[in-house]
């Protein structure tokens, strides 16, 4: 590893004091000063940084290079050719999202390289600092308009100063469906996870290796998450843990050819990003992934909207209906579509999802032959697509329409125009995409450059018909819904429906997803769960929550598509509970978390887009938890009526999990909020202005 140490000088003791810094780095500093992070040339000539914050190393010395295939390696050799330096301070409006507006406030360094030795190749590093972190990509400069570049793989490191406690999930090249785990970095290995009976598909090359976002604690107290931004044409990367060093290094995920990516002509690579904070809260508030986008693409945005729904789906985990129209009791019929869509306008939901429309269900999982098994325009002889969707434009309702690839991506493409125009014709603005099993073209993975140029090519011909996306066992959000905001949400996580048919995911998992998975961008986790224990379904798991917590999920997990996942008789067994999914939104002015630890609770408190109503959630782990807030979020001199749905006293995740409290008091700013949580438990609050 190429990590190098300096004694203590005393050049620049005014921006750093005694500090490790060479004679020769450039130095820049966030916009408030806390941030410095230094950039200097090794005498080997190798590009190097490191970073503090108020005074203390967060990387440390680390070098930065990419190795090529048939030609000398990015990393040595280099003479600085230019600096330049700049600030940037701007606000932007979001189409949709946890704030209506951003600040994008940040310096950004430009160091230009060239290699000493023949050809002299030029290149680029970018940095930029921000308040709450940094980011860095390489600018690769020299080659022609029609020359290639292959990267085998990129020596980003990161070299870290302690052993800190880390929450993380190995560095699967086909899914993010594992348990987080935690402990120390030394200490990561995934040589347990790699056979998992219940993902469909998984490849883990290296045990000590994480995906990212990959958060950590200090043992001074900060918080760090490591991920990107801005992947396009290139692949997903990775982090491997050098356990004796303490430090990390970039992986890119790999494919079939001796290189992992492929570019022509010039171009840059993703961003690579560290966000630091003081409190574990702010890597939740942080927009730094979203700000090292570019702005939209898309110029009239008017079609793109948040949606709540319901659908065809909870049952098939359940296993009482089918996806497929042969041998079972087929899910997505004209009658049970016509049911949901009316659950749907009577409880003023906007959409309904339906799974297994389409013909191929027979053949879509198990079958290594998956190539034309789905057609995407030619419904089951039980599903009236022309009728339902003039039914739910009656009602005011949309249907969510779905593409279940099976991974077999050529197929998909070759009939996506058509897909998306049957749908567009017929209303439809808003398709789940899915991509269960191993890649076709094999050889390929999901997070691979290959794969992120497929999931790139759906959005942008989605645009084309006016439809916004939601991804499942896609790559992950690297924050470019900002520059295409009809890429909604992704699932990317361990979902809910684990609960039904696995080992079930335990109380600490949605206070570990909150601070890791969430950082890349929106959950599509299907909360709302009602029926537990599934008395009926004792072939199955259950749902590690209580019933209060499944209401604050919808505060804490962020998406504007959510779903109401459970089956209408359960919610309307409980209208009572089920007021406070009708009641939230899915789109937002503002979010604040007041308060969080990864792995054991979070708090957030979210105000509604188009309205005064604020919502707030709170989640534990399995440990009961009490907390006192002041509500110095609501609007000074108004009187809010607060509703709360809490555990009831003696409610328990696994004893008894239903009962939950509800009632109404008037409170104004400057009160005081008390909560009690049970046992893998949750509260749910509606503040509404008089």
């Amino acid at each position: 590893m190429k990590v190098y140490f300096f004694s203590c000088l005393t050049v620049l003791i005014t921006l750093f004091g005694c500090a490790t810094v060479p004679q020769e780095a450039t130095v820049i500093s966030s916009p408030d000063g806390s941030i410095k992070l230094s950039f200097y040339l090794t005498d080997a000539g190798e590009p190097a940084y490191f970073v503090m914050d108020e005074e203390q190393f967060i990387i440390d010395s680390s070098t930065l290079g990419l190795t090529l295939h048939d030609a000398a390696p990015l990393d040595e050799n280099f003479e600085l050719v230019a600096v330049d330096i700049e600030e940037s301070d701007s606000y932007w409006n979001t189409v949709w999202g946890e704030s209506d507006t951003i600040r994008d406030n940040y310096r950004e360094m430009v160091v230009h390289l060239k290699q000493r030795t023949d050809p002299e190749r030029q290149i680029r590093v970018i940095f930029r600092t921000y308040d709450d972190g940094i980011a860095f990509k390489y600018g690769i400069d020299y080659p022609g308009p029609k020359d290639t570049v292959r990267i085998v793989e990129e020596e980003s490191y990161f070299s870290l100063i302690g052993d800190h406690y880390t929450w993380w999930q190995p560095a699967d090249w086909d899914i993010y469906e594992h348990l987080y785990s935690s402990s120390p970095l030394s200490q990561i290995d995934a040589t347990d996870q790699r056979n998992s009976p219940y993902l469909a598909q998984t490849y883990i090359p290296n045990p000590h290796a994480v995906n990212t976002p990959v958060t950590m604690r200090t043992d001074g107290g900060k918080y760090l998450s490591f991920h990107e931004a801005a992947l396009y044409d290139y692949s997903g990367m990775t982090l491997v843990v050098d356990q004796q060093t303490l430090s990390l290094k970039s992986e890119l995920v790999g494919g079939p050819y001796p290189w992992k990516v492929e570019r022509v002509g010039a171009f840059t690579t993703p961003w690579r990003t560290v966000l630091i904070a003081d409190r574990a809260g702010d890597l939740i508030e942080s927009a730094m992934i979203l700000n090292l986008n570019e702005p939209s693409k898309i110029e009239d945005t008017e079609w793109i909207h948040p949606v709540k729904y319901v659908g065809i789906w909870w049952e098939m985990h359940l296993r009482t209906k089918s996806w497929k129209y042969e041998g079972g009791e087929h899910g997505a019929t004209t009658a049970h579509t016509e049911e949901l869509i009316d659950f749907a306008a009577d409880n003023g939901f906007d959409g309904v999802l339906v799974e297994g429309w389409n013909t191929g269900w027979e053949r879509w999982i198990g079958f290594e032959d998956r190539e034309g098994v789905f057609d995407f325009v030619t419904p089951y002889p039980d599903y009236d697509l022309d009728h339902l969707s003039g039914y739910a434009r009656e009602k005011g309702v949309r249907i969510i329409g779905h593409h279940e690839t099976s991974s077999a991506v050529t197929t998909y493409e070759q009939q996506m125009d058509t897909a998306f125009a049957l749908f567009r014709g017929h209303g439809i603005d808003a398709v789940k995409t899915g991509y269960v099993g191993k890649i076709i073209p094999r050889g390929h993975y999901h997070h691979g450059q290959w794969m992120v140029n497929h999931y790139q090519r759906v959005i942008e011909k989605a645009a084309e018909y006016g439809i916004m996306i939601v991804a499942h066992e896609p790559i992950k959000d690297t924050g470019i819904r900002r520059t295409w905001p009809n890429f909604m949400s992704r699932e990317g996580v361990r979902g809910m429906e684990f609960n039904a048919w696995s080992n079930t995911n335990p109380p600490d998992h949605e206070t570990e997803v909150a601070f890791t998975r969430m950082l890349s961008g929106p959950i599509d986790f299907t909360p709302g769960i009602f029926d537990l224990k599934f008395e009926e379904y004792p072939e199955m798991g259950q749902v590690n929550t209580t019933l209060a917590k499944q209401l604050a999920l919808y505060v804490i997990l962020y998406s504007p598509v959510q779903m109401a996942a459970d089956l209408p008789a359960n919610y309307q067994e409980r209208p009572n509970v089920f007021e406070f999914i009708r009641a939230i939104p899915a789109d937002w002015s503002e979010s604040r978390v007041l308060d969080g630890e990864p792995g054991d609770h979070v708090t957030i408190v979210r105000r509604e887009r188009t309205g005064d109503r604020w919502f707030l959630g709170s989640i534990t782990d399995e440990h009961p938890r009490s907390f006192s807030y002041s509500l110095d979020f609501l609007d000074d001199g108004d009187i809010y009526t607060v509703t709360a749905y809490e555990d009831s006293p003696g409610a328990h995740w696994d004893d008894d999990p239903y009962p939950v409290a509800i009632r109404s008091w008037e409170v104004s700013r400057g009160d005081s909020l008390m909560l009690h949580l049970a046992p893998g438990g949750g509260a749910a609050f509606s503040f509404t202005k008089k």
